[in-house]
Order: structure tokens, then C-alpha cells, then sequence
């Protein structure tokens, strides 16, 4: 129980910040999951789809301080030593320019 009315704020504060962060984690880690069914279906499309909203997603937590940017960085490398694992590229490859003349 709050003494002041400072400490009232805070506590309305951390409430309001932890149900924030605990959203964006929960919807970090169900794209992941996405991502990991995508890949065991086998399907290389949905997968790389998948595995670019995952990496935004993994970004914008990292960028909002609601989870290390290390951490970020190591999701995204397993994610994408996973999709590798299967033989699926995590970017599409890009089509050849032309040469120039």
C-alpha cells in the first residue's frame, strides 16, 4: 500500500507498464511460434513471411527497452539458423539486375 502520493503514481505507472510489456512479449513469442510451425509444415513462403514480422516484432520490443537488444539479436539468430537447418533462405533471394551496357 502506497504511503504517498508519489508512490500511488508509480504503482499506477508499473501496473500499466507491465501489462504493456507483458502484451508484447506474449505477442513476440506467439510470431515465433509461427514462425517454427512454418517451418516444420514445410511451407518456405509462409515461413519467410512469418520470420519478417517476427524480426520486426523482436526490433520493436528490443527498441521499447522490453527486452535486451542482445536478446532480441539472439532470437533472431536462432529463428534464422532454424529456417537454414530446413533449407529455407530467411530472405527471398533478389532477382539478378541487369548488367550494365
Amino acid at each position: 500500500m502506497p504511503n504517498t502520493k508519489s508512490a500511488a503514481k508509480r504503482l499506477r505507472q508499473n501496473i500499466k507498464r507491465r501489462l504493456r510489456n507483458r502484451a508484447i512479449k506474449r505477442s513476440v513469442k506467439t510470431q515465433c511460434h509461427k514462425v517454427v510451425a512454418a517451418i516444420a509444415q514445410g511451407n518456405a513462403e509462409l515461413a519467410r513471411a512469418e520470420f519478417r514480422l517476427a524480426v520486426k516484432k523482436l526490433d520493436q520490443a528490443a527498441a521499447k527497452g522490453v527486452i535486451h537488444r542482445n536478446a532480441a539479436a539472439r532470437h533472431k539468430a536462432r529463428l534464422a539458423s532454424k529456417m537454414k537447418a530446413a533449407g529455407i533462405a530467411p530472405t527471398a533471394p533478389k532477382p539478378a539486375e541487369p548488367a550494365p551496357q
